[in-house]
């Protein structure tokens, strides 16, 4: 090729050449962002209510100190909440005349409790903080600050959620793991929620407090199976202490048993008082309280990460803390053009 011919050739690549620089800048301008970065933000009521988190914190404690158990409801009242079209503050809404809401859900009913900590929450921050605090970022701060008092596990919650309209109670049946369920099983449930396997075994350690009714796990010591009526999975003596607590069911449920409170058990038989590494100790001497527990330990996909945070509770702590942030990001409702936030968490504006 000549030198004519040649600088004619560059001469017309030449606004390609100039525009090139222009085009990776953006290209990578848009592959440094994280493509599903959340919307959520630290900090996010540091203008418009600086002492929101304060208040829940402090209404918190007040209410630990009238009733030491309320952090594993509050905790667990997070969970049924992001599961359930995200975390948007849903399951605190009641029912409405043809119109049943999540609470009546029998994964709910008579055992999700805390409401009225969220409502005295609520209150406090619309006291000085009017229509700016969503009851789906009160759930967020005080799953965190139960964690906190019940464990020391502290970390920063991102917010800026904002509350849905809709309740139904169907929708928890299809969306909460069962307490039956295996280790495949809770893997597909959280993975559609965009959950990782270790993600679901670490949220799993919020077992570590709390109680369970009888009937989630009665089955593991009265009919488990035609072989063998007692899960050979459960170490006997567990067995036989749950046994004393939890009579064999009624073979027809009559209403007169109906108005006695169902018995309970400690989800950890081990530090039931206390949100740490325990209940995966538990799970490895075959003392895990739910089927849905102890299949952690049997599976083989999920029994060496049960080893792993019954070896090493600090890991496991920072672990939790990174689960909670990320199960709290679940389908959030953001910006002034979704959702609204709610004056009051059991009823939309």
């Amino acid at each position: 090729m000549g030198r004519r011919s040649f600088s004619k050739t560059l001469a017309l690549q030449q606004p390609c050449l100039v525009l090139l620089p222009i085009i990776i800048t953006a290209l990578w301008t848009i592959l440094a962002a994280p493509a599903a970065a959340s919307p959520l933000r630290v900090g996010f009521y540091r203008a418009s209510c600086p002492s929101a988190e304060h208040i829940v914190r402090k209404t918190l404690k007040k209410a630990v100190s009238q009733d030491p158990g309320i952090a594993a409801p509050l905790i667990r009242l997070h969970f049924h909440d992001c599961f359930v079209r995200g975390c948007d503050g849903s399951v605190l809404l009641d029912s409405t005349p043809g119109n049943p809401s999540e609470k009546e859900n029998m994964a709910n009913k008579g055992s999700l409790t805390g409401f009225e900590v969220i409502d005295e929450i609520k209150a406090q921050l619309e006291a000085r903080c009017p229509r700016t605090v969503s009851c789906s970022d009160i759930l967020a701060f005080a799953a965190r600050d139960s964690a906190f008092i019940a464990g020391g596990i502290n970390y920063a919650v991102p917010a800026g959620r904002r509350d849905g309209r809709v309740s139904i109670k169907d929708e928890p049946s299809g969306n909460l793991p069962s307490s039956f369920f295996d280790a495949k099983q809770l893997q597909e449930n959280f993975a559609r929620k965009g959950l990782s396997l270790d993600d679901m075994v670490t949220l799993s350690g919020a077992h570590s407090i709390g109680d369970a009714r009888c009937s989630s796990f009665s089955n593991r010591l009265y009919s488990f199976n035609a072989t063998h009526p007692q899960d050979p999975s459960m170490d006997p003596s567990f067995a036989a202490e749950l046994k004393k607590k939890c009579p064999p069911p009624p073979s027809n449920s009559g209403s007169s048993s109906a108005a006695q409170p169902e018995p309970t058990a400690p989800l950890d038989s081990i530090s039931p008082d206390r949100l740490d590494n325990k209940y995966y100790v538990g799970l490895k001497i075959h003392r895990g309280l739910l089927t849905s527990d102890q299949t952690l330990s049997t599976s083989p996909s999920t029994a060496w990460m049960v080893k792993n945070n019954a070896r090493n509770g600090k890991a496991w702590a920072k672990k939790f803390a990174a689960a909670m942030v990320k199960m709290g990001s679940i389908d959030v409702l953001t910006g002034s053009h979704e959702g609204e936030i709610r004056m009051n968490c059991r009823v939309v504006n």
